[in-house]
């Protein structure tokens, strides 16, 4: 399927050099996913009745949107490209999603949105770790 992070991929001017063009390109996406994902859950959560109860649900949902918002910018960029500041970039990516899907999962049986959350968190965490393996 083509999409428009595929399209820029494929059209980059330079070498990408080794990197796996459909894991970076699945990567962006679920990034741009899970922090689409993690907005609204914060966003929800603070709708709910008992949000005081939501506080750390809500950080960690607006934790996860920036650093996720943050990786797909870097990813997105090549000229200058820094496997180094790639991989930390990934890992911290990974690690914030595992966090926030944990947390959401604590309240998926009631809140359905927390639900959602955690499995768009998981897919980015295995995105991210998926890249990552193919880094050099």
């Amino acid at each position: 399927m083509s999409t428009s992070v595929n399209d820029m991929l494929r059209t980059y001017p330079a070498d990408l050099g080794g990197v796996d063009q459909e894991a970076m390109a699945r990567c962006i996406e679920e990034c741009i996913a899970c922090a689409q994902a993690c907005t609204a859950c914060a966003d929800a959560c603070l709708s709910e009745g008992m949000v005081g109860d939501l506080a750390k649900c809500i950080r960690t949902d607006m934790d996860c949107a920036d650093v996720c918002n943050a990786t797909a910018s870097v990813l997105s960029r090549h000229t200058g490209y820094d496997a180094n500041i790639t991989r930390a970039v990934l890992q911290a990516c990974a690690t914030v999603c595992k966090a926030c899907a944990d947390e959401c999962a604590a309240h998926a049986d009631m809140h359905e949105h927390c639900r959602v959350c955690a499995e768009a968190c998981r897919r980015c965490e295995q995105a991210c770790n998926e890249l990552l393996a193919t880094l050099r």
